[in-house]
Order: C-alpha cells, then sequence, then structure tokens
C-alpha cells in the first residue's frame, strides 16, 4: 500500500508541473482551508434558499464537525506529510504538519453529500467542486491518495449519518 501511495502521490504531483493545473490546484487548496470554501457555500445557500435555510445551516454544521474530527483523527494518528519525499517540493503550505486524514478531503465529502442532497444546486455543483479540491492536495504535493481516501470516507460518513438532522428530522 505504501509503495502504491507513493507511486500515485508522485504521478499526480507530476501534473503540478504544469503552471496552469499548479495554480488552480494552489487556488482550490487554498480555498479549502479549514473547510472555509464549504463553509461559505452552506451559508451562501443559507442566505439564498429561504425554503431550505435550516437544512442548509445544518447541513454546514454537519460539514464543519466533519472537519474538525478529521483534526482530532490526525492528532492521533500524526502520520507525516509526503513533503520532499514525493520527489519535490510541496506546492502549497499547510497549517500542519500531519497528513491523515485530510480534512480538506473530509470537509469536501461531507458538503458533497450534505449539499448534494439539496437538490438541485448542491446536487449538481458541490460534488465535482469537492472531488477537484480532493485531488489538488495531491497534485500540490501535501497529502497521500490513502489521506485523501481516509478523509473522503470520514466526511461522507459523518454527512450520512447526520443527513436525517439535517433535513428536520431528529438524532437517531
Amino acid at each position: 500500500m505504501d509503495d502504491m501511495d507513493r507511486r500515485l502521490l508522485s504521478a499526480l504531483r507530476d501534473c503540478g508541473t504544469d503552471r496552469r493545473v499548479a495554480g488552480a490546484a494552489r487556488a482550490l487548496s487554498w480555498a479549502g482551508e479549514h473547510a472555509a470554501l464549504w463553509l461559505v457555500v452552506g451559508l451562501t445557500g443559507a442566505a439564498a434558499d429561504r425554503e431550505r435555510r435550516s437544512a442548509w445551516l445544518r447541513g454546514t454544521a454537519l460539514t464543519a464537525g466533519a472537519h474538525l474530527a478529521s483534526m482530532g483523527v490526525k492528532r492521533v494518528v500524526r502520520r507525516p506529510r509526503p513533503g520532499g519525499q514525493a520527489g519535490a517540493e510541496p506546492l502549497a503550505r499547510t497549517a500542519g504538519k500531519h497528513s491523515f486524514p485530510s480534512s480538506h478531503a473530509t470537509s469536501a465529502a461531507a458538503a458533497a453529500v450534505a449539499y448534494g442532497a439539496l437538490r438541485p444546486v448542491g446536487a449538481q455543483l458541490v460534488p465535482p467542486l469537492a472531488a477537484a479540491v480532493c485531488v489538488s492536495r495531491m497534485v500540490v504535493g501535501v497529502h497521500y491518495p490513502s489521506d485523501v481516501a481516509a478523509g473522503a470516507l470520514l466526511g461522507a460518513v459523518t454527512a450520512r449519518l447526520g443527513a436525517r438532522w439535517m433535513a428536520g428530522g431528529g438524532v437517531r
């Protein structure tokens, strides 16, 4: 698994040698820092969609909660970031030195599941953007693919577990 992780990271990191790809990956990584992009999307959805304001706000809370959960897991696992191990220096700075799971992927997947339930806008726009944020973390060289996969799983499961609450029902 470790060898495959490194090979996949190297292949994705090589995409960052194209200045346009590197710029887009940096921008997506920056926007996803501390789940900021997803919190703005959720709050914008709540402001624009009065009919489903409560669901947007609850989805935003689920996304923030998933992000916090990933930060807690990071403190326990303490896997170092790839850094120069990927064959090149990272293209983006990071807020912390631990990589597992990717908090960017966690909040992106949580937003995709939570906001994706708010059709049609959430389902059409958020998942592709979430996928791009996830891939950007490998292109900039700060996460292994397994970090991103674990983060996406954590985010998706967190949002799915909160789906009933988000829809206005109680917590199971």
